[in-house]
């Protein structure tokens, strides 16, 4: 049987655009992980230089606030210029961000290692997730789309899990603590930077006229949009808490000075959401949405009873219940807005989306870092809780 060229062909570029999309879920994962990596560390911060909780959370908050800033200005840019050409430039920062943290420990070029690093992420999600989806649908063009979801979902749960577990474990075992954790990410980032030049463009570039970010999506999917915004929202509210306040809880609360513990704790939280994710990749917006709210509530209330009790088991199994919840809940809401926005729309909608997540992130955590510093950890933890 004699196989034409155009199919020859075809099937060569399905075999470029599938590596392309496994080579893209390193990226995603590698450079979100090395953004996660200082989660375990800032504890050493603190104990190095002596400030509080409600500084730690400025430094989350400078992270979250740079990729809020840059989903807003640049979120959407890949829709227009091609995908390659804003992922690099996303790495890039993350790789100036590590650069960054070894030359110095200095508590403003941290703050500005953050704010640079996140300002990479907010360039690197919507487009690595619109990306993937692309890639998928050109490898495998009569398969589903749920794969394509599943795997950005993952990639980015268990990136921000892993960076936190393998920064805290090098921490423990390896000398030089605020060193070589960045040493290994710097490396890991930069292979990922390199393995973008074999990724298949999916976007052709065109001419156009400059504007900051809008949200892009049908006027009859707006209620659907709005909906997903608001879960997402909470989810990463309470994701924003274990990548923040979390470790320096272990350290005075619970007594518990061990890094490798407080990448653990990341990672179950991050990493259960994952496998949450994987383990319903079939699942359709709504269920994911119904089991995820039903889930989360049940966490939260958990993680608010582990502070005041001081547990130490409470707190991770509060932090595995809860990641269930909310990886079920942020894949639902981006499951929805990959479906409702227009193809040519995709990575703006889905910019809008994480603009929300991220402001989630960062808002609630900043206000209980304030509040810590007038009102005990109980008090506080139940307005968290209330909070979300």
């Amino acid at each position: 049987m004699t196989v034409s060229a155009p199919s020859l062909q075809h099937r060569g570029a399905s075999r470029h655009h599938a590596r392309g999309f496994w080579l893209i879920a390193y990226v995603f994962a590698i450079t979100l992980a090395a953004a996660g990596a200082p989660t375990p560390l800032y504890v050493l911060y603190q104990q190095e230089q002596g400030f509080g909780s409600f500084v730690l959370t400025i430094i989350f908050a400078a992270y979250a606030v740079g990729v809020a800033l840059s989903l807003y200005l640049a979120g959407h840019l890949s829709d227009k210029l091609g995908r390659r050409r804003i992922l690099a430039p996303a790495v890039l920062l993350n790789v100036l961000a590590l650069l960054i943290f070894l030359s110095t420990h200095d508590l403003g070029w941290v703050l500005v290692a953050r704010f640079i690093a996140g300002l990479g992420i907010g360039m690197l999600t919507a487009t690595a997730t619109a990306h993937l989806s692309e890639l998928h649908r050109t490898a495998r063009p009569d398969a589903a789309s749920t794969l394509a979801t599943a795997v950005g979902t993952i990639a980015n749960l268990l990136g921000i899990g892993l960076g936190p577990l393998i920064a805290g474990s090098i921490a423990d075992s390896l000398p030089d603590p605020l060193f070589t954790p960045y040493m290994v990410f710097a490396f890991l980032t930069v292979v990922a930077l390199l393995g973008l030049v074999l990724v298949p463009e999916t976007v052709d570039a065109i001419e156009w006229r400059y504007r900051p970010q809008k949200i892009a999506v049908p006027d009859e999917a707006r209620s659907a949009f709005w909906a997903a915004g608001a879960v997402s929202f909470v989810g990463f509210a309470v994701f924003g808490f274990f990548n923040s306040l979390a470790p320096s809880f272990l350290v005075t609360n619970l007594h518990e000075n061990s890094r490798s513990a407080s990448g653990l704790l990341a990672f179950l939280v991050f990493g259960t959401g994952a496998l949450a994710q994987a383990l319903t990749v079939r699942w359709k917006s709504a269920r994911l949405y119904s089991v995820g709210l039903s889930v989360m509530p049940v966490g939260i209330t958990l993680v608010v009873a582990a502070i005041l009790t001081s547990s130490l088991w409470l707190i991770l199994g509060a932090g595995t219940i809860v990641g269930i919840g909310a990886g079920l809940a942020c894949r639902g809401a981006i499951t929805a807005v990959i479906e409702a926005a227009p193809p040519a729309a995709r990575a703006e909608a889905l910019a809008g989306l994480f603009l929300i997540s991220y402001l989630g992130m960062a808002g609630p955590v900043v206000l209980l870092g304030l509040l810590l510093q007038f009102a005990p950890t109980g008090p506080s933890a139940v307005a968290l809780g209330l909070s979300v």
